[in-house]
């Protein structure tokens, strides 16, 4: 049928051109279907397992266990005076977070080619919604160690003070969001091209968590390799979440902006690359 003059189109196509040809008004259009994608992606984790969303927590408390038997049992690696549980449980679940959004979203285009190549829709919503999901897992292992950051002060064990500093969770949480996010589409971006990049991704993971103070404190850090800790944007956030609970910790404001000016970068520069490599990834993927 011939388009008539009176016919006006609510939606328009066009090809991605330029760099900074970002289309982040067509993501914000489409958050219903982001929220679409956070649910598929929220019930498909543990969809047919026999425990079911318990593994939200089984997953803390046994790296936790491993921790503390490993790193504070054998090797003796103090926690600032901190309870063992307590020191590597909020390690574990803010870890968790960041490490579960960089490689979820590292598979985006080689995870989802099948509906790429079928129908348009913003690419960025789908890492976008992995981000979300993720949250909620975080959210409850965060309740877990709340949990047993409560039993501890009632027994004594610790004594909870109310910190300022703890006005920045929000913005911790933003941050690790924003840096898996970006290290994540960056990966994902780089892959469809050099597929070996998403076999090492998992084994570059394992490596910056132990260059990160998951598992023992910042303040053990040698002075002449503090730059290491200062230029990793992941070691200025826990140590600002374990300086919030317990009071700990080689927490700074300085190294804080430090760690939230390069996440932001990461995350700018991720944008970036994903919008210019999604117009032209099926001829590689």
């Amino acid at each position: 049928m011939n388009d008539t003059p009176n016919e006006q189109w609510t939606r328009i196509i066009k090809p991605v051109s330029g760099w900074l040809d970002l289309r982040l008004a067509d993501v914000w259009r489409s958050r219903d279907l982001i929220l679409l994608f956070v649910w598929r992606d929220f019930v498909t984790v543990y969809k047919q397992t026999v425990l079911g969303p318990v593994w939200f927590l089984l997953q803390p408390l046994l790296t936790t266990a491993v921790f503390a038997f490993i790193f504070g049992g054998i090797a003796r690696i103090p926690t600032d005076g901190v309870p063992m549980v307590l020191f590597y449980l909020l390690g574990t679940v803010t870890w968790n977070y960041f490490s579960n959004c960089l490689l979820k979203t590292s598979t985006t285009f080689s995870g989802n080619a099948h509906i790429f190549g079928k129908v348009y829709f913003p690419r960025l919503t789908v890492p976008i919604a992995i981000v979300i999901s993720s949250l909620i897992s975080f959210f409850i292992q965060f309740m877990l160690f709340l949990a047993f950051f409560f039993f501890y002060s009632v027994q004594g064990w610790i004594d909870p003070v109310l910190r300022p500093s703890l006005l920045l969770l929000p913005l911790l949480v933003t941050q690790m969001a924003a840096l898996g996010l970006g290290c994540g589409v960056i990966v994902s971006s780089l892959t469809t091209r050099y597929r070996d990049l998403g076999l090492l991704v998992g084994f570059g993971v394992q490596l910056w968590m132990f260059v990160t103070p998951v598992v023992y404190p910042s303040t053990l850090v040698p002075a002449r390799w503090s730059w290491v800790v200062n230029l990793n944007p992941m070691a200025a956030v826990i140590d600002t979440f374990r300086y919030a609970f317990h009071g700990v910790g080689a927490f700074s404001v300085s190294r804080l902006m430090i760690s939230l000016g390069i996440t932001l970068l990461i995350l700018g520069c991720g944008i970036l690359l994903f919008s210019r490599v999604e117009k032209s990834f099926m001829d590689t993927v």
